[in-house]
C-alpha cells in the first residue's frame, strides 16, 4: 500500500470520528433538552392535579367568583389536549393569572384564608410554582445550549446532515402577565 492511500484512509477515519463524535454530542444535549423538558411537563402536571382541590376548597366561600373557577377548569382540560410546547407554555401563563385572581379574591373571604387545606393547598401550588420556575430556567439554558451547538460550525454542516432542529424556548407570551403587579390599599 503506498503512503497516499495510508494517509487518505487516515483522513477518513478522522473525519468518520469526528462525524461521529459530533452526532453524539447533539443526540446528547438534545436528549437533554427533552429531559428538561419533561421535567417542566411533571411539574405542570402536578399543579394542574392540585388544582381541583383547591377548586372545591375555594367553591362554597366564592360563589359569585364562579368565573374564574370555570377559567381555571377550562385551561386545566385544554393543557391535558395541548400538544406543542408553544401551547402548554401560553396555557400555563394563563392559569398562573387565574390562581393569582383565585388568591386575591380569598383575601375577601378570611374564613377561607385560615382553612386549613386551602391553606395546604396554596402551600402545595407555591413549592410547585418555585420548581416549575427552577425547571423553566434550566430548560431554557438547555435549548440555548442545543441551539446553540447546532447553529456552529462545523456541527451545523453535521446537524443539517441529520436532520436536527432546532428547539423552542419556553417563554411568556401574554403581555398582561409580563406587567408589574399593581397594589393599591
Amino acid at each position: 500500500m503506498s503512503v497516499a492511500i495510508i494517509v487518505l484512509i487516515l483522513i477518513l477515519v478522522a473525519f468518520a470520528i469526528f462525524v461521529i463524535s459530533v452526532y453524539n454530542g447533539l443526540v446528547s444535549t438534545r436528549n437533554q433538552v427533552r429531559n428538561a423538558w419533561s421535567q417542566i411537563d411533571v411539574e405542570l402536571q402536578r399543579r394542574f392535579d392540585l388544582i381541583p382541590n383547591l377548586v372545591e376548597t375555594v367553591k362554597g366561600y366564592m360563589n359569585h367568583e364562579e368565573s374564574v373557577l370555570t377559567q381555571i377548569a377550562e385551561l386545566r382540560s385544554a393543557w391535558t389536549n395541548s400538544k406543542s410546547i408553544s401551547e402548554k407554555a401560553n396555557l400555563e401563563n394563563q392559569l398562573s393569572g387565574a390562581l393569582t385572581s383565585v388568591y386575591a379574591v380569598a383575601e375577601q373571604y378570611p374564613e377561607l384564608k385560615s382553612n386549613t387545606n386551602f391553606l395546604s393547598l396554596q402551600e402545595e401550588l407555591s413549592n410547585t410554582e418555585s420548581k416549575l420556575a427552577s425547571s423553566r430556567n434550566a430548560y431554557n439554558m438547555m435549548v440555548t445550549n442545543y441551539n446553540t451547538k447546532l447553529e456552529i460550525f462545523p456541527n451545523s454542516i453535521i446537524a443539517g446532515m441529520f436532520n436536527f432542529k432546532s428547539e423552542e424556548l419556553f417563554k411568556v407570551e401574554n403581555e398582561e402577565i409580563k406587567q408589574n403587579v399593581k397594589v393599591s390599599f
